[in-house]
């Protein structure tokens, strides 16, 4: 999609409002499509699917007599049951009474615990299939990287480099290298303020080249809304000085940054074969620290890695589905551990987002590639599906616990009671998304 930015007229805020519509279009309607197909599988009618919400902008009726329709603000979307009273499924319509026979039979109230069970717990199942199709996806495109190091892509630099697309990396400074783990351990000690000695296998030849540091001070991707996004540092961009002192590694412009606190720094770039200076000013974060927990860091949201991308094969079906299981439980164990961890006050809740700092997010990303924002897509989708897990009142997840309440009773809660956790669980989200709104609006 970064191809949007290039079109007149087509960036900046309008690229925001397009990707975002995307975005929430795509994660939105596959949620509401898997409680609308089981709910057909099931028996159970359905009167409305909607994309978003407010005044209808486009409309149709299919030979169901399901209304389909696309609703002004693209802020969610529902599908709305026969003998609901409402889109939220909150409880049976007062003219459930009046109705006929078999629009009684098929309707939302009248089916079975496990029918109804099913047609809601759809929703979020949908979201996870559709990140688990994506992740898989984007393995198979992408490839996995060959075990033992062979360089793919490489990227330009301010240095000679004589390293060529093919070559292998049989031994660095004389240590035999086998993978990517023998690779890491012998350039990790390495001294950055020299060229590194290593031994490619290029052909049928054995050469020894003299090659640059390996974790070189490289910007290999940008954090979106994060301080480096808004000085305008890209991908590929190498840092060559900070407030004037030259930087060989990127831990050495990770130290400066950290000594920095939140003062401003000033950054030497090469750029394409041009050296520019921009200024930017580190920012407090809370960051994972690899055991469950958090750890604040001055940061200014870039990453590093090394200056050349392995030479990749393409993995079997079953290893893409594998890894993509574990994308998907990545995100939600770390969607977990952030909630828990702001619940517990380890954590700001300035890092809850809103609608406009997820558009902000989608419009940067969208920027950044098509694989970028397709991965968003499948993080955001995970993220709703879990959310909508939860046991509140009003999402799927307080449904679920109302019919499995009814599974074992015998019968459904009362009737005033659900009502009245329901408007608990609508203040509740209702506070969390005014809570994400003014931290967008704070950022701003």
């Amino acid at each position: 999609m970064d191809w949007l930015a290039n079109i007149p007229y087509i960036g900046g805020p309008v690229l925001t409002l397009l990707a975002f519509i995307v975005l929430m279009g795509i994660v939105v309607a596959i949620h509401e499509y898997g409680h609308y197909i089981v709910g057909r599988w099931c028996g159970i009618h359905s009167e409305v699917f909607s994309l978003g919400f407010g005044p209808v902008v486009w409309s149709r009726m299919d030979r169901r007599g399901t209304k389909w329709q696309v609703a002004a603000i693209p802020l969610g979307g529902y599908v709305k049951f026969l003998g609901d009273r409402d889109a939220a499924s909150s409880g049976a319509s007062e003219a459930l009474g009046g109705m006929a026979e078999y629009d009684f039979r098929r309707s939302f109230p009248a089916a079975s615990v496990w029918r109804r069970s099913l047609t809601v717990l759809a929703g979020p199942v949908a979201n996870f299939i559709l990140s688990l199709v994506i992740f898989t996806g984007l393995v198979l495109w992408q490839g996995e990287a060959l075990e033992q190091p062979t360089i793919g892509e490489i990227t330009a630099l301010p240095y000679e480099n004589p390293m060529q697309p093919g070559d292998v990396i049989v031994a660095i400074e004389g240590q035999p290298v086998a993978n990517y783990t023998d690779l890491f351990n012998a350039a990790e000690g390495l001294d950055p303020a020299r060229n590194v000695e290593i031994q490619v296998l290029r052909g049928e030849r054995r050469m020894n080249l003299s090659v640059p540091y390996f974790f070189i001070p490289l910007v290999a991707g940008v954090e979106p809304l994060g301080a480096a996004d808004r000085a305008g540092l890209l991908a590929g961009d190498v840092v060559l000085e900070a407030d004037g002192v030259p930087l060989e590694s990127f831990s050495a412009l990770r130290e400066k940054v950290e000594a920095s606190e939140d003062a401003e720094v000033a950054l030497k770039i090469w750029r394409g074969g041009e050296t520019l200076t921009l200024r930017l000013t580190p920012e407090l974060r809370d960051f994972p620290d690899g055991e469950g927990g958090f750890v604040q860091r001055v940061m200014i949201g870039v990453y590093g890695q090394y200056y050349f991308s392995p030479a990749t094969q393409t993995p079997s079906v079953f290893t893409a589905i594998d890894y993509a299981a574990q994308r998907v439980y990545g995100v939600m164990a770390s969607s977990l551990s952030g909630l828990k961890h702001m619940i517990l006050g380890n954590i700001s809740v300035n890092n809850l987002q809103g609608p406009i700092g997820i558009a902000q997010i989608s419009g940067a990303t969208a920027q950044s590639g098509f694989a970028s924002f397709i991965t968003l897509i499948a993080v955001i989708s995970t993220a709703i599906g879990l959310l909508n897990l939860f046991p509140i009142p009003v999402l799927d997840g307080g449904h679920l616990v109302s019919y499995a309440y009814e599974a074992l009773r015998g019968k459904p809660p009362n009737p005033r009671f659900m009502q009245s956790v329901m408007a608990v669980g609508l203040v509740l989200i209702l506070s969390m998304m005014l809570l994400a709104s003014y931290n967008d609006i704070m950022r701003l």
